[in-house]
């Protein structure tokens, strides 16, 4: 067993390897589209009311404070919790894993691009706008990084699409689209009722999401579908 991982690895690796060599400078320029567009939004959304926002941001958080109870305090904790650490996260490495050695290669390099590109974006973006985080009221769940944009709506978004995308041309296409559009709208809305985001900031890390994730899917798979492509 331990040898027959080595070569599934082995082999991952290698057509990993020859197609980051073929496509990488690709990847790297949809990467900057990505990042500098959202630097742009993330700059507009600062330099409206002295970087409180957009005009929906506050009024968007006071009402999802305004409902406020302990029972849905504890449900959206999980949710977020569900949303990245505990949830998303996990899901990334068993899918990306699953992919690899069941020999769906392409699929898997797909994953592996998606997700991982998108939490470096994510990082990126961070460090490259330094938004506070909303400070409306005193949280119950509160974070310490930068706000912009949401690493919560950005990995959210991205593992849905990601199975959205691998599932499409199977019957459970829209199974697929139903739990994960569900999914994603959860993570998002505890990210404000937790008051820890502005609703830009989730925006932003959707759309950003989701353009990566299409950008990454049309160079992996340029002229086939999962499931059916070569090696």
């Amino acid at each position: 067993m331990p040898t027959e991982i080595a070569q599934v690895v082995r082999e991952d690796a290698r057509f990993g390897a020859a197609f980051l060599r073929r496509h990488g400078l690709l990847l790297a320029l949809v990467f900057l589209g990505v990042l500098l567009p959202l630097a742009g939004f993330g700059a507009l959304a600062h330099g409206l009311r002295e970087g409180e926002g957009f005009h929906f941001d506050l009024p968007a958080l006071e009402l999802a404070h305004s409902i406020a109870a302990p029972g849905l305090d504890r449900f959206f904790i999980v949710v977020a919790a569900l949303g990245y650490l505990y949830g998303v996260i996990p899901v990334d490495l068993a899918l990306v894993g699953w992919l690899g050695w069941t020999r769906r290669v392409r699929e898997a390099l797909f994953a592996g691009l998606a997700l991982g590109g998108s939490a470096l974006l994510n990082l990126a973006a961070k460090r490259l706008f330094a938004r506070d985080r909303p400070s409306l009221w005193e949280s119950i769940a509160p974070e310490g990084n930068y706000s912009f944009p949401s690493g919560h709506a950005m990995g959210s978004m991205t593992l849905a699409c990601v199975v959205v995308l691998l599932f499409w041309a199977t019957r459970a296409r829209w199974r697929a689209v139903v739990g994960a559009t569900v999914f994603v709208l959860l993570v998002g809305l505890s990210r404000l009722y937790l008051g820890v985001h502005y609703p830009s900031d989730i925006l932003a890390g959707w759309t950003a999401a989701a353009a990566w994730t299409f950008a990454v899917y049309a160079v992996v798979f340029p002229s086939s579908r999962p499931w059916n492509a070569d090696r």
